[in-house]
């Protein structure tokens, strides 16, 4: 699976999920740590890279814009970085199954 990382989570993240087995980048690694959220967007689509955010705004515009690439929006309050790891451990399972079955907005909320 190809993950794109928001700015608005820890290059960390991205890092695990390639230890994982996925690829993943942060959008700093593709130089787009200070892009518009269009130009993420569209890096995704031609990368075909589930986007990972807590932005609003892309779920928003996935709900608007259904052929684009698919996004996983985490619901996290603000947290510590090995403490969003270990939760995303847990979730990772269940945000890989949806994505199998072809969902493509995938609201996470914290347990």
């Amino acid at each position: 699976m190809r993950f794109l990382v928001d700015a608005n989570l820890p290059t960390a993240l991205a890092r695990w999920l390639v230890e994982q087995g996925h690829d993943a980048s942060h959008v700093g690694d593709v130089l787009l740590q200070d892009a518009t959220d269009t130009s993420i967007w569209d890096f995704a689509l031609r990368s075909a890279a589930t986007i990972v955010t807590k932005d609003a705004d892309f779920a928003q515009r996935k709900i608007l814009t259904p052929n684009g690439p698919a996004v996983v929006w985490l619901r996290l309050p603000n947290t510590r970085r090995r403490a969003l790891l270990i939760w995303f451990e847990t979730i990772l399972p269940d945000v890989l199954s949806a994505l199998a079955r072809g969902d493509t907005l995938i609201e996470v909320v914290p347990r």
